[in-house]
């Protein structure tokens, strides 16, 4: 167990650093200039001083070679320090940790209901003995998946602010001003959990473990949920881990839609302005969310099936 949770934690301490690489190179090739933009010079450098622009590229490293500003980065970064955005000349942590709360917030709600949504759908299309319901709840999850975002959030805006003025539309007015943009979210990633779930679950029903604990008199009920959904239950937390990423990305949509102050318009505005600091903080931040929450799904299997840690263990022992 031990050597499985040092493998699981250098695997995130990679994808950490990764994503910052490639977050730096990606920034440093984008056309323009950030220090021009800030001095409000937009392309023209001719329209400020030399000086300044000299100065201002000076004062964040700019003016050092690449891998002089990647080096001095990624060792501040290391520290915590993601010195000052660009574009304010604000600390990166000070605006992040006013954005992150609000933006942990919709995805933390927006997981519970797709995890609550398409676990429930996955367990009832797959226990249900009508035919035709379960085709109808199995259609449901395709739906999901392809319906663009950002049309789901208008729509949902549309009908029950606009029409019905049960929600506010814009901005972030305590649970009710969350509820339509975690719904928003949770629809397309509930689906994906429910395609994967009810695909386990149609899978273990049919293997011979079922059998032999129908055969001991082990009612519907017990089975389903007991016996099936426990083995069935970890492609579904593979990909629940993985959305969450996706739920961080799709942040900047939903935020942008319902006017909301978080991470996600923080790093539209970062991206625009190609304000380097706070890009990098930003993606540091979301993959670090995206690394802790995989780690602990990678740490619950152990406990839904102890198998795999004793295959982690006989190929580490073959390396």
């Amino acid at each position: 167990m031990r050597g499985y949770v040092i493998k699981r934690v250098a695997q995130a301490i990679g994808v950490l650093w990764a994503a910052y690489t490639v977050s730096f190179l990606v920034l440093d090739f984008l056309p323009g200039d950030p220090v021009s933009a800030m001095a409000g010079a937009g392309a023209d450098t001719g329209q400020v001083d030399p000086a300044q622009l000299a100065a201002l590229r000076h004062q964040y490293g700019f003016d050092k070679p690449i891998l002089v500003q990647y080096a001095d980065y990624l060792g501040k970064a290391v520290r915590g320090d993601f010195g000052d955005a660009v574009s304010t000349g604000r600390p990166v942590t000070s605006t992040l940790a006013d954005a992150l709360p609000q933006t942990l917030q919709l995805t933390g709600a927006a997981l519970l209901l797709a995890v609550l949504l398409g676990g429930g759908l996955a367990v009832l299309a797959t226990y249900t003995s009508q035919r035709w319901l379960r085709q109808l709840l199995l259609s449901l999850p395709p739906l999901g998946v392809s319906v663009p975002t950002f049309w789901t959030g208008l729509l949902l805006v549309e009908t029950f602010s606009f029409r019905l003025h049960w929600f506010p539309a814009f901005g972030n007015d305590g649970i009710r001003g969350l509820v339509l943009p975690a719904v928003t979210l949770a629809i397309p990633t509930g689906a994906q959990v429910a395609q994967v779930l009810a695909k386990s679950l149609l899978t273990a029903l049919d293997q011979a473990y079922v059998e032999t604990a129908r055969a001991k008199g082990a009612g519907r009920w017990r089975v389903h949920l007991r016996h099936a959904l426990r083995n069935a239950s970890l492609p579904a937390l593979t990909v629940v881990g993985l959305l969450v990423g996706q739920l961080i990305a799709g942040s900047v949509v939903v935020e942008t839609v319902f006017s909301r102050d978080g991470l996600g318009r923080v790093t539209a505005a970062a991206v625009t302005a190609q304000d380097i600091p706070l890009v990098q903080g930003v993606v540091v931040f979301g993959a670090l969310i995206f690394v802790v929450t995989n780690l602990v799904v990678d740490l619950v299997y152990p406990l839904l099936d102890p198998r795999i840690v004793v295959a982690s263990g006989r190929k580490a022992g073959l390396a």
